[in-house]
């Protein structure tokens, strides 16, 4: 049986695995990656809308990704 961090890294794992599935399907709608970087962005203000303010959402992003920046650095693009 799975221990609730166990459980809680899973319901991540297929959220992320459901995200770059919409992530495809967002490139074949449009090549522009500026495009699809702003439409995700709104997505992330749209989960929080009415909860917290823009501000608050502006910082739980970027708080996200600097931890992203550490776990992508050093590692090849591609």
């Amino acid at each position: 049986m799975a221990t609730p961090a166990e459980e809680n890294f899973n319901d991540y794992k297929r959220a992320e695995k459901k995200a770059l599935e919409i992530l495809a399907a967002m490139k074949a709608v449009s090549p522009k990656k500026v495009d699809i970087e702003l439409a995700l962005l709104v997505a992330l203000f749209e989960l929080h809308k009415g909860a917290l303010p823009a501000e608050q959402i502006g910082a739980v992003v970027q708080g996200h990704l600097k931890v992203l920046v550490q776990h992508y650095a050093g590692k090849p693009a591609g």
